[in-house]
């Protein structure tokens, strides 16, 4: 069963709201070279749906190109889920093959199900996962940007059954600073040889 909808009571009509009506839940830090951190806010929910942390949420327009492979990443800690579910310590992303433009988390709580509500916070906790360098090269070609943040869904397709939860906003490296890891990076592999 790909999506399990319980109740919905949407605050506003799933796509209709616009970006300044709608609570930033999650925030996306892609300043670590290959690496992306996923923390909740303590914003609340845009609606209430009740579905299966299997197909999980989808950051909508997350990616800004095609990749090479669906995405390679590795989990590094965290216990991000839904604010009405306990965590299972390991969420999980994907992403539907190399030209969906979204970004999915799934598999975040063992609780039956993942449930939201109008007015109560949305998620807690975060998660951290290593990234390939290509597939962190796409996370940062939108730049810094609010997107939505749609439950159940796993891929673009999904969006029809789907409901718009809040905003996600990402945060990447300065380009100043950006400049100087690199150069810090440069200055480590000359003094290992």
């Amino acid at each position: 069963m790909k999506t399990l909808i319980t109740a919905c009571a949407v605050l506003a009509t799933a796509g209709a709201a616009s970006a300044s009506d709608l609570p930033v839940i999650l925030v996306v830090d892609l300043s670590v070279p290959n690496q992306i951190t996923v923390t909740a806010t303590d914003a609340p929910s845009n609606a209430t749906v009740s579905g299966s942390d299997s197909t999980g949420f989808y950051l909508e327009s997350f990616f800004g190109a095609d990749g090479t492979s669906g995405l390679n990443e590795g989990f590094v800690s965290g216990d991000l889920t839904s604010f009405l579910n306990g965590s299972d310590g390991s969420p999980n992303l994907f992403r539907g093959g190399t030209t969906d433009p979204g970004l999915n988390i799934w598999s975040y709580t063992n609780d039956p199900t993942s449930d939201f509500e109008v007015g109560v916070q949305a998620f807690s906790g975060s998660g951290t996962w290593s990234l390939d360098a290509d597939d962190y090269a796409n996370m940062l070609i939108g730049g810094e940007r609010v997107g939505n943040v749609w439950f159940a869904a796993d891929t673009l397709d999904d969006l029809g059954d789907a409901f718009v939860i809040g905003e996600y906003n990402v945060i990447i490296p300065t380009p100043g600073a950006a400049g100087l890891l690199g150069l810090a990076g440069l200055a480590a592999v000359r003094r290992r040889r």
